[in-house]
């Protein structure tokens, strides 16, 4: 390995002092995961040693590196051997691995099935479940139609009347029930209330009807009896509105009448009557 001397001095004293040897270089430093050989050279600037020198070193520090390893071998050749011979048969051992995942797998795929069967039949009863509720909310519905069709028909006496006498109803004239009853100027009593009673019969009727669907076979059925409701409500109205055209305070009961018509949808039908010549 060379020395470095001082150059271009004429003192003879001085001019055969060698500089020490550098440091060997450590082997730490060429163990780090992210070696990189430029900043390795960066880190030797400082180093006071010629390129060759450099060179030199480091060949030689190669060549301890593959005496080392062929020394390793050497000593764990035995070793080396033996785990060849431990590494034979080990085809058949994959193979039984492999069998065994295969037969895993196609139990795996057996009880996905099942899963995916059962799912689809418990779909299938949610959804009968789902169909009978709306069935027996339909059977509800339709039972509690003909209750109140039963009930407005019973009002309006529908049910006791025969052929043509069942939109002849005679307004009561009963004064019991004086807050419920209206006077006009002729002494008729005007029962709007029972007619107020009677009109939210028929809205509440039609609402259920139209919760139903006014498709459905048994309320096609129940046609001529809503008709003849609607009718007969109708005549009680007009009758009324009749009554208490022109009589003496009959303006808050001719507005209350023109409500109950408007609430049916009949607006057309009252101003028919009002324009109706008054017979008396």
């Amino acid at each position: 390995m060379s020395r470095f001397y001082f150059g271009g001095s004429d003192s003879g004293s001085d001019d055969d002092n060698p500089l020490p040897y550098p440091k060997p270089l450590a082997r730490s430093a060429f163990l780090t995961a992210d070696f990189s050989p430029t900043d390795f050279l960066s880190s030797l600037r400082n180093r006071h040693q010629t390129l060759e020198d450099l060179r030199q070193e480091l060949r030689t520090r190669s060549q301890e590196l593959n005496k080392e390893l062929l020394d390793l071998v050497n000593e764990n050749y035995q070793d080396f051997l033996g785990l060849g011979d431990s590494l034979k048969g080990g085809e058949e051992k994959v193979e039984e691995i492999r069998l065994g995942l295969l037969g895993f797998r196609r139990e795996v795929d057996a009880l996905k099935t099942k899963v995916d069967v059962r799912r689809e039949e418990i779909e299938t009863l949610i959804q009968e479940r789902r169909d009978i509720a709306q069935r027996e909310r339909v059977g509800r519905n339709l039972l509690e139609v003909d209750s109140k069709l039963s009930e407005l028909e019973e009002s309006l006496e529908l049910q006791q009347a025969n052929g043509n006498g069942a939109n002849q109803e005679i307004l009561d004239l009963d004064f019991s029930e004086s807050e419920e009853s209206e006077t006009d100027d002729a002494g008729h009593t005007i029962p709007i209330s029972r007619l107020s009673r009677r009109t939210q019969q028929y809205l509440y009727l039609r609402k259920l009807v139209k919760k139903v669907g006014t498709s459905h076979p048994f309320i096609v059925k129940q046609d001529g009896r809503f008709q003849k409701v609607r009718q007969t409500l109708l005549l009680d109205l007009n009758d009324a509105l009749l009554q208490v055209r022109g009589s003496y305070g009959g303006e808050d009961r001719t507005l209350r009448l023109l409500t109950l018509y408007r609430d049916i949808g009949e607006s057309g039908e009252a101003l028919k009557t009002v324009k109706r010549p008054n017979q008396r």
